[in-house]
């Protein structure tokens, strides 16, 4: 029989025993992640077996597999989920990069920064990683730097790949650092003028905006996040997806990984040898519990339909962009699901203290992580009329807090208007 704490917390034993850990409900309203649905808590909840070869997992894994491939739009037989976060969804896509390959990586905020790290750490050699450990400088990798607040435009990857002619380029779709979209048909025009394999984080991108990978064959490689637009949280599966060129190179020339590597983990979701097959390979635990999950976001997401759940995201973000501006800020950003802003003048360097004072209010909003220093406020997964009255009435209520002089009846009451207008 297991020792029962006494009253001071501790066992018989003398083990310190901490109280059951409670988190409250807090409206996460920042770049990501995003309020996980309901239903997809209770499909994590509701799954019987934990057993990963159970054949309701194996057909669960499946159905998700083909899923995925509708909300990618790719026939490309290598789409499916990598165990973890959406960094580990990028380490797996960085995987056939080898030490020496050149790459040109294009940055524009926080988090294509530590897609550039990333690159550089796989394609430095020995020598490299000894003379800078943390954040080696291999010279076969250029990182092209874009101002925060500006987009990478096709026209700067056009004239980096000219010069200097790499193997891989890496570029963010949306980076959410900024909240800028950058250009993915010039990125992929001019991965397939200078025959560069292109390798794509759309970790924020996926699921948001409608968009199909096949429509974009320089690209060989999407990886992107479990949290934003596919909305699969607790199950921490990231999406990736490899189309035939790379999985061609990785079979002649190898890639030294085995947790990552990108033909090994597709072995799991029943893919061998560019073909689906009917027997998962072992070779790590999948979660029935996540599995169950991940499948449940991925029918919400094609029940909403991928066209619509864009458009949705598009108003809602318009609506919640005028009611901050008129709240006096500027916005910066051109992404749909979230704003990235300046507080007016009067209150720049406040930044922080106005986050960490919503945060304390349970409303979940982020500053940027680099500078300068900006405001984030996201919509994921708040895609109704009371959704965005809610986050904008908090958000009214943090200025005047603030000490701004915000109407914030005028401001929730334009806001409705907007809304009312949508047929």
């Amino acid at each position: 029989m297991s020792a029962q704490p006494d009253f001071k917390g501790k066992t018989a034993e003398g083990y310190e025993i901490y109280p059951q850990l409670e988190i409250p409900e807090t409206l996460a309203a920042g770049p990501g992640p995003g309020n996980t649905d309901a239903r997809v808590l209770e499909r994590y909840a509701a799954a019987g077996c934990a057993d990963h070869m159970q054949a309701d997992v194996v057909r669960g894994m499946k159905e998700a597999k083909y899923m995925l491939r509708q909300a990618f739009g790719t026939s490309n037989a290598y789409t499916y989920a990598v165990c973890g976060t959406g960094w580990s969804a990028l380490d797996t896509a960085f995987t056939p990069i080898l030490p020496g390959d050149s790459v040109v990586t294009f940055v524009n905020g926080t988090f294509s920064g530590i897609d550039d790290l990333n690159v550089r750490l796989k394609a430095s050699n020995v020598e490299d990683l000894a003379a800078n450990p943390m954040d080696p400088k291999p010279v076969n990798v250029v990182t092209v730097n874009v101002p925060h607040g500006q987009s990478v435009t096709g026209d700067i990857v056009e004239a980096a790949l000219a010069e200097h002619k790499p193997m891989w380029a890496v570029m963010a779709h949306w980076e959410t650092g900024s909240g800028r979209i950058n250009d993915l048909q010039g990125f992929n025009d001019a991965c397939a003028k200078h025959d560069v394999m292109g390798i794509i984080d759309c970790v924020s991108s996926l699921g948001i905006a409608d968009f199909d990978i096949d429509d974009y064959p320089a690209v060989t490689t999407w990886a992107s996040c479990p949290q934003k637009g596919i909305l699969g949280l607790p199950l921490t599966y990231a999406p990736i997806s490899f189309n035939d060129k790379v999985i061609d190179l990785i079979k002649k020339r190898g890639c030294p990984s085995y947790e990552h590597h990108p033909i090994l983990d597709g072995k799991h979701w029943c893919i061998a040898d560019g073909e689906d097959v009917e027997t998962a390979a072992y070779h790590r635990t999948h979660s029935g519990y996540a599995v169950a999950s991940f499948h449940e976001a991925l029918r919400l997401l094609l029940q909403h339909g991928r066209a619509q759940k864009a458009a949705d995201y598009a108003f809602y973000e318009k609506g919640l962009r005028k009611a901050v501006e008129s709240m006096g800020c500027k916005v910066t950003s051109n992404m749909t699901s979230l704003v990235v802003f300046n507080l007016p003048d009067e209150f720049e360097g406040r930044e922080k203290e106005l986050v960490t004072g919503c945060r304390e209010q349970g409303f979940a909003i982020w500053n940027t992580l680099s500078e300068p220093a900006q405001i984030r406020i996201g919509i994921l997964n708040q895609l109704t009329d009371a959704a965005i009255g809610d986050i904008v009435g908090r958000f009214a209520d943090a200025m005047i807090r603030l000490g701004a002089e915000v109407d914030k009846a005028k401001v929730l009451e334009d806001l409705n208007t907007y809304l009312s207008s949508r047929s």
